[in-house]
């Protein structure tokens, strides 16, 4: 997968375009432009005695990757990707932070569910497949239903942890003030102070989403996904890298907008 570059390590936050301008005068930029150098250095010394079908050199995925770009056949396929993936994480992380926070929150229901759920947790969602093209074809309703499985699952637990460990001392500061109901004390102190888990669950959501598309694509939904392993079986990896390398554009440009919503949202902390 993609470089997770480390924006939090930069100041302010403005952690968005400000950190990601401090990052750049750095020298973490000189020591990753020199590790790049070095690694499409090393690439292009392995590839040139193999054919191209084989291991493509930097050069030809680079005149592939332009190809694409410029006739736009990357956008329409990435678009595609998104016509499953968008709704898949929006409705995953939207469901199991809601689950989650009721099975943090309310004991009652922890107890309830948490059979099924230790049943079905350890499922990986791309076992799901089978079903989702039983159920919804092999369209975008059956990509998205795998992603929204692998969401719901990081959200759900993310969202459990930091309801769970939400601070006793402030819960019982607030009762001492005047929080007189549970509505009030979760809406008020346990949500705050969870948030960043839940952003947590946002963050990495957004990011092994990706993953899951893919891996669904590869079964024949259209996208980006489909386009790689549709490539490679006609031997034309320059392409199929190509869009590998969109993918991880998109992610780190997902991963950045979660990152600046983040800073942004919880910025009353600092």
């Amino acid at each position: 997968m993609a470089v997770d570059f480390d924006l939090d390590r930069t100041e302010g936050i403005d952690a968005g375009w400000s950190g990601s301008h401090a990052w750049l005068g750095s020298s973490r930029l000189r020591r990753g432009l020199g590790g790049t150098v070095l690694f499409l250095g090393f690439w292009w010394l392995v590839a040139q005695p193999q054919p191209a079908y084989l291991l493509p050199t930097p050069v030809e995925v680079g005149q592939a990757l332009v190809t694409e770009l410029a006739s736009g056949a990357a956008f329409v396929y990435l678009g595609q990707s998104l016509l499953h993936y968008v709704p898949g994480v929006v409705l995953g992380v939207l469901a199991g932070s809601g689950v989650g926070v009721a099975a943090g929150w309310n004991q009652v229901f922890d107890d309830a569910s948490a059979p099924v759920i230790r049943v079905l947790r350890p499922i990986p969602p791309l076992a799901w497949i089978v079903f989702a093209i039983m159920w919804f074809g092999f369209g975008h309703l059956g990509a998205a239903f795998i992603v929204f499985i692998g969401a719901f699952w990081i959200a759900f637990y993310n969202a459990y942890s930091g309801v769970e460990d939400a601070s006793t001392e402030l819960m019982e500061a607030a009762t001492t003030l005047g929080v007189d109901s549970d509505w009030r004390l979760l809406k008020r102190v346990v949500l705050p102070d969870a948030t960043p888990a839940l952003f947590t669950g946002l963050r990495t959501s957004v990011g092994q989403s990706w993953m899951m598309v893919i891996a669904a694509e590869l079964f024949g939904a259209p996208g980006v996904g489909y386009e790689i392993i549709t490539s490679a079986n006609n031997l034309a990896m320059p392409r199929s890298i190509a869009y590998m390398l969109v993918i991880s554009a998109v992610f780190l440009l997902s991963d950045w907008a979660v990152r600046s919503l983040e800073g942004r949202a919880l910025a009353w902390r600092q």
